[in-house]
């Protein structure tokens, strides 16, 4: 009979025993996953970054681009001013001396012109290869943009890394002291790191923070 008992509590040690280890392997895996997809977030974090900063130089070189533009127009115009103001106001101008300032005129009002807009030659229709004003301030207005937009999935980026790290934290602890409800929360701060992946990845929905 005691042999019987002692076989019962042996047998049941066993099953308690595999019961844990088999635990500790499940969270263990569970942790390798959760590190994989954080390793993920921390990758696509890192190149929304660097398009955060390099939309944010283009922009910059298109507004500075804009504003010598709009200089050098200025320039221009007033010396249009001066041409209308002789063409107008000048009677003692020869024939010749009219023609040429006409003629001066003419060039400098086309200056203006292509100061104001300037498509690309290659692709006319794509407002955003020209180099006239109107077409830089769409191409700066238009990194200014894609600068908003890699901010916003590197925000996702790095909450999805703050609470994958803190569900790697709470799965270790887990391991440790076999509770398994731990595992469960940390499996739950996991999959919203996941959503958070997707959605840096994707642009589904815009966080309200």
């Amino acid at each position: 009979m005691n042999d019987f008992i002692d076989n019962l509590i042996d047998s049941n040690r066993d099953s308690n025993i595999s019961a844990d280890e088999l635990f500790r392997a499940r969270a263990a895996l569970c942790i390798a996953l959760l590190a994989a997809i954080l390793a993920i977030a921390g990758l696509m974090g890192d190149n929304a970054d660097q398009d955060q900063l390099a939309s944010n130089v283009q922009a910059a070189n298109m507004y500075a681009f804009y504003q010598a533009k709009a200089i050098r127009q200025t320039d221009y115009k007033l010396a249009l001013d001066e041409l209308n103001w002789e063409l107008d106001n000048n009677a003692a101008l020869s024939a010749a001396q009219r023609a040429a300032l006409q003629e001066r005129r003419d060039k400098y009002q086309g200056t203006v012109d292509r100061y104001e807009s300037e498509p690309d030659a290659s692709d006319p229709n794509n407002p955003l290869k020209g180099e006239g004003k109107k077409e830089l301030l769409l191409r700066a207005r238009h990194y200014e943009s894609a600068r908003e937009e890699a901010a916003t999935r590197g925000a996702n980026f790095d909450y999805a890394a703050g609470l994958l790290q803190i569900a790697i934290v709470i799965a270790s602890v887990a391991i440790i002291t076999l509770l398994r409800p731990l595992l469960y929360v940390a499996l739950a701060l996991g999959g919203v790191g996941l959503l958070l992946v997707l959605n840096g990845a994707f642009s589904i929905v815009t966080l309200p923070f």
